[in-house]
């Protein structure tokens, strides 16, 4: 470590390496989600129902019905069921690869240029040598781990839609909004002093809760239960994407500026 001592840091402090292809794959597959809005829109172009599908009350699971008939008093029918599937397993799949290359330490500093990563801080106590995580670390590490939840979930939605009867679609849906919401709140608080869009995120993870628990106190008996669900789902992916826009940009920068550092020597 005798590399990093030309600068007094703070014990466990360190710059993590932004410009990396781990900051750039991990930034890039989270934006990626955003497909998710081009698949539904085919989806419900395609749908074959009695009734035309509706976003304020058809479920968005509904779209990934395989079969044609009544499921639960409603009537599905979604010839592109395949493609509403696969879109779910590749979502949830980019936030797994987000979650896995992202690290603590660049989740910690990728909204702000400048910032140092700090994995621990001195405690005063008799033992000089005691060191505890800091609460950005414990955040970032929450955040990846809810994010790779979110992912697992949305995976099982795809691999097992609504009308195969199995509980690990429902279990899947729950993951995708728990995790989300609560990582997109917590992601929130950590960029708080970045950046400005951390109220954006974290607005989106309160929105994602707030809707959640209307629809598990109300068990989603509502006029509208599709926008609900949507109040649920839709802030998790466009706050997941714009989380990944702000650090593909700044992996991007900081790659741009050292291709025009090499290049001015």
């Amino acid at each position: 470590m005798k590399g990093h001592t030309t600068a007094p840091a703070p014990a466990g402090s360190f710059l993590p390496d932004t410009r990396g292809i781990r900051a750039n794959i991990g930034g890039w597959a989270q934006l990626s989600v955003v497909q998710y809005f081009v698949a539904e829109a085919a989806v419900i172009e395609a749908w074959a129902g009695p009734e035309p599908y509706s976003r304020a009350t058809g479920f968005i699971s509904d779209l990934g019905a395989i079969s044609c008939g009544i499921y639960e008093d409603r009537a599905v029918c979604s010839p592109l069921h395949l493609l509403m599937n696969a879109s779910f397993v590749v979502q949830g799949l980019a936030l797994i690869l987000g979650a896995v290359f992202l690290t603590a330490g660049l989740l910690s500093v990728a909204a702000r240029a400048g910032v140092t990563a700090r994995r621990f801080r001195a405690v005063a106590d008799d033992s000089p040598q005691t060191r505890v995580l800091t609460v950005p670390w414990i955040l970032a590490v929450a955040i990846r781990i809810l994010t790779g939840v979110a992912g697992v979930g949305t995976v099982l939605v795809g691999l097992v839609p609504e009308d195969l009867g199995s509980p690990w679609h429902f279990a899947g849906a729950l993951m995708f909004f728990i995790g989300g919401g609560f990582a997109l709140l917590l992601l929130g608080i950590l960029w708080f002093r970045q950046t400005p869009i951390s109220w954006f995120l974290a607005a989106c993870g309160l929105v994602c809760i707030g809707a959640l628990v209307i629809g598990g106190f109300t068990g989603m008996e509502v006029p509208q239960p599709g926008l609900l669900e949507r109040f649920m789902g839709y802030p998790v992916t466009i706050g997941l994407a714009a989380a990944g826009l702000v650090i593909a940009q700044r992996t991007h920068t900081e790659r741009k500026l050292a291709r025009a550092g090499t290049g001015s020597r």
